[in-house]
Order: structure tokens, then C-alpha cells, then sequence
């Protein structure tokens, strides 16, 4: 259940915090309609109103032990972007904190039904979330742990590529497989018509994988997400394969 992730509760919880007061402090320093250059059509308003949003489906999703069908998707008459931004995350973070990661949880991965998979989920929506907005204020992204990025990386491949695109009935075109190393740290994800599948491995089979990717925990984890070039990784092989897995993610996270 919580063992899915790579890291703590606490650790989620705290990057929560640190991340979320980072896209408060870009929320002051740069206007609501500037564009965000990681989300085409986007602005920095618009990324701080999503979490926002998403902090409270969140929340509402634990409490009513199903995905609700309206929240509280934009600031009231009364609040500012920021206080309705601080206000879901206080609620969700209430709510995260007063249960232990193993406690059942309604989730939409039927591999963790847990508390932990929330902190670990908002957590990297925070995170992923407050380098498109340091993009929208025209600042490079700040260091992510390396912890938290290998969790990332984990993430990534594991619940988006592994678990959402088979939900959504999405799969590769060629079947071959990706091999990720990092830090000490080795995945495979596999992908063709027949199965979109991830999992940790040891270095000799990543190695043996069609591409490799290798690259500094971060670098990969923004990567996977679309929010780093081509160039932040290094790939080893034909380079089909990890084409294929970083269009398969777009597809998976949009």
C-alpha cells in the first residue's frame, strides 16, 4: 500500500509545504495572466487555481469515498487567488496529516488504496506544479531533492505510465522497453500494443533495455513530465523506445 512509494509521510508532507509556499512566492512576483512556457495555453493564474482545485477534489475525494461531482474549482467572491490557493492546501494537509499513510483511503489505483498514495500525489502535483510556475516568472526551476525526484521518477512511470493509460485504453504503437537509471536507482517501463507496464530492476536489466535513459534525478523527473528538453537526459540506443514513452506520458498526465 504505502510501500508503493519511495519515501515517507513525512517527507511528502513537508514538500507539500515547501513547494506550495514556493508558488505563492511566484504568485507575488509575477503577474496572474503570464504565460506558462510548460503548458502551452496556460497562465501563472491559472496553474495556481488548478492546484488550488485539485488540493479540494482531493480532499473531498477521502472524505466521500468517491471522485465528487462539484468543489469549490475557483476563488469566491471574497478571496484572492493566493487565499484560495493556501486555503486547499490547509484543508487537504489537515486532512493528509491526521491519518497514517497504511490507512485505508479511496484512491483511483487499485494498487494503493491508502492515505499514502494522496500525500504522495500531492506532493509531485505540487511539485511538478511550482516549476511551471517559477517558468511563468521567468525564473529557472529551483533544485528538486533527490529524494523526492527518484520518488517522482517512480511516480511517473509507475501510476501514470503503468496504471493511467491503461485505464484510458492508450498504448504504444512498437513494442520495446525503456531502461532508466539514476542515482543509484534502475527502472524499466515496456510498452507495444499488448502492455504498458513499469517496474524497478536492476541495472543489468535496465541496461539491456532497446534505449537508456540516465541523467541527474531531477532532470529525469521534469523529463517525464514534459518539463525539461531532450537535452536534460541522455538516451542510449535508437531512441524509438524513449519517444515513444515520453509521448505515452503526455498522453497519461494531460
Amino acid at each position: 500500500m504505502a510501500g508503493q512509494a519511495m519515501i515517507d509521510q513525512g517527507r511528502f508532507l513537508e514538500a507539500i509545504g515547501v513547494e506550495s509556499e514556493l508558488m505563492t512566492e511566484m504568485a507575488h512576483t509575477a503577474s496572474a495572466d503570464a504565460p506558462v512556457p510548460t503548458c502551452p495555453g496556460w497562465t501563472l493564474g491559472e496553474v495556481i487555481r488548478h492546484v488550488g482545485s485539485v488540493y479540494r477534489v482531493t480532499r473531498r475525494w477521502i472524505i466521500d469515498g468517491r471522485r465528487p461531482e462539484q468543489w469549490q474549482r475557483k476563488p469566491g467572491p471574497e478571496q484572492t487567488l493566493v487565499e484560495y490557493f493556501h486555503e486547499g492546501r490547509d484543508q487537504v494537509v489537515a486532512e493528509l496529516s491526521a491519518h497514517d499513510a497504511d490507512e485505508l483511503a479511496p484512491t483511483w489505483w487499485p494498487a494503493d488504496r491508502s492515505y499514502g498514495f494522496w500525500q504522495r500525489r500531492m506532493a509531485h502535483e505540487t511539485t511538478i506544479h511550482r516549476v511551471d510556475a517559477e517558468g511563468a516568472a521567468g525564473r529557472d526551476p529551483s533544485a528538486i531533492p533527490v529524494d523526492i525526484a527518484l520518488d517522482g521518477i517512480d511516480e511517473a512511470l509507475s501510476l501514470w505510465f503503468g496504471q493511467r493509460l491503461p485505464l484510458l485504453g492508450l498504448s504504444g504503437t512498437k513494442a520495446g522497453s525503456v531502461g532508466v537509471r539514476t542515482a543509484g536507482h534502475n527502472w524499466i517501463a515496456r510498452a507495444g500494443p499488448v502492455e504498458t507496464v513499469a517496474w524497478r530492476c536492476s541495472a543489468e536489466e535496465a541496461q539491456r533495455a532497446d534505449d537508456l535513459i540516465t541523467g541527474k534525478p531531477d532532470k529525469i523527473y521534469r523529463w517525464l513530465w514534459g518539463r525539461a528538453g531532450p537535452t536534460a537526459v541522455t538516451v542510449s540506443g535508437d531512441q524509438d523506445m524513449a519517444g515513444q514513452l515520453w509521448a505515452l506520458l503526455r498522453l497519461a498526465t494531460r
